[in-house]
């Protein structure tokens, strides 16, 4: 068992990865769903801040990203030390961090995340982002959880599975993503359509993270 009292609050983008790290609990008790992109997640977390954490929570950001990396597979798990947004850079609480590592130990790389403001699809621009940040994986909600955090005085670590590899293109879901996070349904599977090679790959690789997100969930938070 990795907490022995004060069980964290995980919080983790709404749809199939809450659902996976529900499973991984088999509870929904204190795993908060957030939507999708950095400023309806900071929108959404102003919100009911008062309601949910302290100043003496510890608040676990989890979910699945992509691979900037050749050495980061589908299926790989990630624990970040910190997160860049352009020219920003948040770090990740060292001491939570560390607790996880150890705990996890050779089931999980450290790595350096990177948040964009939309869907990173291509290989190529994968390599450019990897060069031009230094960063090993990439997500869309990273960096506004830990400022937000950070802001509010809340410890707070990331977790991730790696859904999509660096060296092939996923399908460009980012005009099927609403202002306010959520997917459309129709734009979504337009996007699918027109690209069914990426497509299949990116629905095969996302059922495989979500498998080992649920898996990872239910080792750190086993009793």
């Amino acid at each position: 068992m990795f907490y022995q009292s004060t069980f964290p609050i995980i919080v983790v983008p709404q749809g199939a990865e809450y659902k996976a790290v529900c499973r991984g609990l088999n509870s929904k008790q204190n795993v908060i769903p957030i939507p999708v992109g950095g400023q309806a997640v900071s929108r959404y977390l102003q919100t009911c801040q008062d309601k949910l954490w302290n100043p003496q929570t510890k608040v676990l950001v989890m979910g699945l990203c992509g691979s900037l990396r050749d050495r980061l597979k589908v299926g790989d798990i990630v624990l970040y030390e910190e997160c860049v947004y352009e020219t920003k850079v948040q770090q990740c609480d060292r001491s939570f961090t560390a607790e996880l590592y150890a705990h996890l130990q050779d089931k999980v790389s450290l790595v350096k995340g990177l948040t964009s403001d939309r869907v990173v699809c291509s290989a190529k621009e994968k390599l450019h982002l990897s060069e031009i940040s230094k960063a090993d994986v990439v997500d869309m909600e990273g960096f506004a959880a830990l400022e937000f955090f950070h802001q509010a005085g809340v410890e707070v670590a990331m977790l991730r599975v790696v859904s999509d590899d660096s060296g092939h293109d996923i399908p460009d879901l980012t005009s099927a993503i609403n202002s306010d996070g959520s997917l459309q349904a129709l734009p979504l599977a337009i996007s699918m359509i027109r690209q069914p090679i990426a497509a299949t790959r990116l629905i095969k690789g996302s059922l495989q993270a979500l498998k080992v997100l649920e898996e990872v969930t239910a080792f750190v938070f086993a009793r």
